[in-house]
C-alpha cells in the first residue's frame, strides 16, 4: 500500500498563523515537535506492509516539504509538485498515474490522506485502514466515515447503506453540509458519518472510475504525468497539461457517482483543525479551560485559546475568546465566530497585503530571513544560512546591500573576489554587482544582518546566475 499525502491548501481559517507561503500542514500545531505533515507520515508507521509515501504539494512549498521529510529520515519519498491548485481529484489522479508507473505497471492500493488532520487514536486508525484495504483489494473505493460526536453543520455527511457484515457499509448517499435541524436528524438516526476525506482504493479502480465520470481530468493528468521531469528531489509535472484539467474534488468527480463506494467507520479522535475553535478542542487546557501557548498571563479568564509568538499577551476577564499574536499581526475573535476570520483574509487579499501569504520570517531552502525593519529607501533583515548551504549567485538593479556577520563564518562572493568573513566583519555590495553568500561550516549556522538601501527593495529585484536549488533565471 502506498500512502498518498495531499499537502496543498493554505488553511486560511487559521490565519494569522497559517498563511499561503507557510500553511497549517507545515506547522507544528497539534504537537510541540512535529508538523501536521510529519504526523500524517508517521501515522503510516503502524501499517504493514507500506511503501514510502507520495506527497502532492504546492510547488512553492517544495523545499519545506523536502526538509521535513529529511527531519523524519524518510528517504526516497516521491514529492510531486502541483503547478497550481486544481482540487483533490486531479491531485489524486497525478499520484495514481505515478504509482502505477513506479510499480512497473502494477496495481497498488493507495491510502489517500490530507496532511492537516489530527487522529488521536493510532490503533483505531490502523484497524480501520486494515478493514478498508481488504475491501479495496476486492475492487471497492473506500471512504472513511468519521463517527460524529455532535450535530456539526460544517462537514458533509455520508449515509451508510447495506451492512457488509464486518463493520463496513455500502455508501447510500453523500450529503452536503446540512442545517442545524437536519444535522440533528442525521445524528439521531445513527446512519450518518462525517465525510473525513480519507480514502483507500486500488490505483486502477480510481483511474477507471475517473475516466468514466471525469474524462477531462483523467486525460489532463495522464498527459501531465507523461511530461513530468525530475527536478532535484522533486517530480515536476507538465504545467500546461495540468492547467487544462478541470478543478474538482474527488467527491464530486467520482465518489458521488460510482457504485463502488464503501464507507468504513472511523472513531479515532479525528479533527481537521478547520478553525481556531477546533484548535482549542484538541489543545491541552488549564483548570479554567484555557489553551495557552507562548508568553501569556491570564486573570479571570476561561475557556479561551490564547497564542503568543513574540510578545507578552495578558488577558483579563476574557471568556470563550481566541487571541492570536504573531510578529506582524494580532487576531481577536469570539471562539464561536472564529471561522469568520476568512472575512479578514478576504480583506487582506483585496488590499494586496503581504500578511495574506507571508510571515515576517520567510523560509527559503538555504535557511530563512526576518525583515526586522523597513523604512523609506531602506530595509533591515536578519538572515540565517544553514550549514553547508549557499544563496544563489545574483545581482540587483535597484538596491545595494551591507552585510555584517554576527554569528559563524560567511563565504562571500563580491564581484570577482571571494573572501571569508568572521564575526563582526562586514562587506558592502554596490548596485549591479554580482554576489553570493554561503556558509562553509558543516555544523554551525551562519547569521548576518543585511541592510538594503535603494529606490526599490522588492524580492523580485533578483537576477540569479547560478543556484543550487534550480531557481536560476532562464
Amino acid at each position: 500500500m502506498i500512502p498518498v499525502v495531499l499537502c496543498g491548501g493554505v488553511g486560511s481559517r487559521l490565519w494569522p498563523l497559517s498563511r499561503g507561503m507557510y500553511p497549517k500542514q507545515l506547522l507544528p500545531l497539534a504537537h510541540d515537535e512535529f508538523t501536521m505533515l510529519q504526523q500524517t507520515v508517521q501515522r503510516t508507521d503502524g501499517l504493514r506492509p507500506v511503501a514510502v509515501p507520495m506527497i502532492v504539494c504546492n510547488e512553492e512549498h517544495r523545499f519545506m516539504v523536502g526538509e521535513q521529510m529529511q527531519q523524519l529520515d524518510v528517504q526516497d519519498a516521491t514529492i510531486m509538485l502541483e503547478p497550481e491548485g486544481r482540487n483533490t481529484a486531479p491531485a489524486i489522479a497525478l499520484a495514481a498515474f505515478q504509482a502505477v508507473a513506479q510499480e512497473g505497471g502494477g496495481d497498488p492500493c493507495l491510502l489517500v490522506m490530507p496532511a492537516d488532520h489530527v487522529i488521536a487514536d493510532q490503533t483505531a486508525f490502523t484497524e480501520a485502514v486494515s478493514l478498508a484495504k481488504k475491501h479495496a483489494e476486492q475492487g471497492s473505493m473506500v471512504t472513511f466515515g468519521i463517527v460524529p460526536k455532535v450535530a456539526e453543520t460544517g462537514y458533509g455527511y455520508i449515509k451508510a447503506g447495506v451492512d457488509l457484515g464486518d463493520g463496513a457499509h455500502r455508501v447510500q448517499e453523500f450529503k452536503e453540509k446540512p442545517s442545524q435541524e437536519v444535522a440533528e436528524q442525521y445524528i439521531s438516526s445513527g446512519n450518518y458519518y462525517w465525510n473525513g476525506g480519507i480514502f483507500v482504493f486500488r490505483a486502477s479502480v480510481f483511474l477507471a472510475e475517473l475516466q468514466k465520470f471525469a474524462p477531462e481530468i483523467y486525460q489532463a493528468c495522464e498527459k501531465a504525468i507523461a511530461g513530468a521531469e525530475k527536478d532535484l528531489d522533486f517530480l515536476r509535472v507538465d504545467a500546461e497539461q495540468f492547467a487544462s484539467s478541470p478543478s474538482d474534488s474527488i467527491d464530486y468527480a467520482v465518489m458521488e457517482k460510482t457504485d463502488k463506494a464503501v464507507v468504513v467507520p472511523l472513531d479515532a479522535g479525528w479533527n481537521d483543525l478547520g478553525s481556531w475553535s477546533a484548535m482549542w478542542e484538541v489543545s491541552e487546557k488549564d483548570q479554567a479551560g484555557n489553551a495557552i501557548k507562548g508568553d501569556v498571563l491570564v486573570h479571570d479568564t476561561h475557556d479561551s485559546h490564547i497564542y503568543s509568538e513574540t510578545k507578552l499577551v495578558a488577558a483579563v476577564g476574557v471568556k470563550d475568546m481566541v487571541i492570536v499574536e504573531t510578529d506582524d499581526a494580532v487576531m481577536v475573535a469570539p471562539k464561536e465566530q472564529s471561522q469568520q476570520v476568512k472575512g479578514i483574509v478576504n480583506q487582506l487579499k483585496e488590499q494586496g497585503r503581504s500578511q495574506l501569504s507571508h510571515h515576517r520570517k520567510v523560509y527559503r531552502p538555504w535557511g530563512w530571513y526576518d525583515s526586522i525593519d523597513v523604512g523609506d529607501r531602506f530595509q533591515v533583515k536578519r538572515i540565517q544560512v544553514k550549514p553547508g548551504a549557499k544563496l544563489s549567485v545574483q545581482m540587483h538593479h535597484h538596491r545595494a546591500e551591507h552585510w555584517v556577520v554576527v554569528k559563524g563564518v560567511a563565504e562571500v562572493l563580491n564581484g570577482e573576489e571571494t573572501t571569508l568573513l568572521n564575526e563582526n566583519e562586514s562587506t558592502y555590495i554596490p548596485i549591479g554587482v554580482k554576489h553570493a553568500l554561503g556558509n562553509p561550516s558543516k555544523d554551525q549556522p551562519l547569521e548576518i544582518i543585511e541592510v538594503q538601501s535603494g529606490d526599490y527593495l522588492g524580492e523580485d529585484d533578483i537576477v540569479r546566475f547560478e543556484d543550487n536549488y534550480g531557481r536560476a533565471n532562464k
